[in-house]
Formats: structure tokens, sequence, C-alpha cells
């Protein structure tokens, strides 16, 4: 009966998630955010994100962490076009590292908050501050280190300088969204919020 109990929370958990890795997925499709103004990568997405943070609330901080890192081999095969534009191995695997694997990973840990006060809500939205400012970091690297070295910025900025506005420029309405989008949603969908484990 345990074993049966344990398959069918399993089946559930696998199920939950793959719809929605989908749906963060499809989020973030190029004919559902607002990309023109970025040239070089990056966009504001209506919550592609969010499905992420959702798992990682209702299923732990290390099924968060797996599932992030799911998506972020999506989004790696969807963008696979920017690891051409790196000359040698080293820059390919840095490309990689910081503009998918460990960018998209760290939103798995917007759960580590959870339980830091009674509020929920506010608690959630900490989590979304603090894992969206992690993949900023990863961004803003990436730009200075990598893209910076590869295409130095003409307009005269320092490279860190250029990186830091750029990739301001995405992340903070794509973060500014998705805490609205979490704010107005919360007390309907309250109940998805809660670990299921």
């Amino acid at each position: 009966m345990i074993k049966t109990e344990n398959r069918r929370q399993n089946t559930l958990r696998l199920v939950e998630t793959a719809l929605l890795l989908a749906i963060a997925t499809i989020l973030s499709l190029p004919f559902l955010t607002l990309h023109s103004p970025w040239l070089m990568g990056g966009s504001v997405t209506f919550g592609s994100m969010l499905p992420i943070v959702l798992i990682s609330h209702r299923r732990g901080v290390k099924w968060g962490m797996f599932s992030a890192f799911v998506l972020s081999l999506i989004q790696l095969i969807l963008g696979i076009n920017n690891i051409t534009y790196a000359p040698n191995a080293t820059y390919a695997v840095a490309i990689i590292l910081f503009d998918y694997l460990i960018a998209f990973s760290v939103i798995g840990l917007s759960s580590i908050f959870k339980n830091i006060g009674k509020n929920k809500l506010l608690n959630i939205l900490i989590g979304i501050v603090f894992s969206y400012f992690l993949r900023f970091v990863c961004h803003f690297l990436s730009g200075w280190l990598i893209w910076d070295a590869l295409w130095p910025n003409e307009g005269g900025l320092a490279g860190w300088h250029y990186s830091l506005i750029y990739n301001i420029s995405y992340m903070l309405p794509e973060t500014l969204l998705a805490v609205a989008i979490c704010a107005i949603s919360y007390p309907m969908l309250k109940t998805l919020w809660e670990k299921q484990e």
C-alpha cells in the first residue's frame, strides 16, 4: 500500500513538473516576449520563470533546482545559436554555464525563504527577487567577462558598466512583472503554492 502511494506521488510530481516546465518554455518563446530592444539576448517574458518558482515551493529546493536545471537545458537547446559565436571551447563552456545552466538553475532556489516569516506571499516574493537577482548576476558576469571580450563595446562604456545597464534593462522589468503576477494571482491560487510532499 505504501509502495503504491509513493509511486502515485512520484507520478504526480513528474506529471506536474512536466506540465509546469512546458508552460515555462511556452511563456519564454519569442512570440510571447518583449525582446526587440535586446539585440544580444535577453527578453522580458510574462512570468516564464514563475512555473519554476511554483515547483520549488510545492516540491522543495532540491526538486526546484532539478526542474530549473531541466529548463536550463531546454533554454540552451532553444538558444543554441548563441554558442556558435564562441571562438573556442573555453568560451563555449562559459556561455553554456553563465547564460544557461547556472543562470536558469538558480531560479530553483526561490523557496529557500519560504519559512522566514508568517506571511507566505511575502516569503514567495522575497524568493522571487532573490533568485532573479542571482540570474541577473550570471548574465551580468557573462556580459562583462565573455561577451565584452568577444565584441567590445564601442560606446565608450567600460565592459562591466555596459553589461550592468544592458542586463538590468530586461531583468528588472522581468523581476517586477513576476512579482506583480504572483502578488495578483496568489489569493486565487493560494493552495497551489503549498508543499505537496
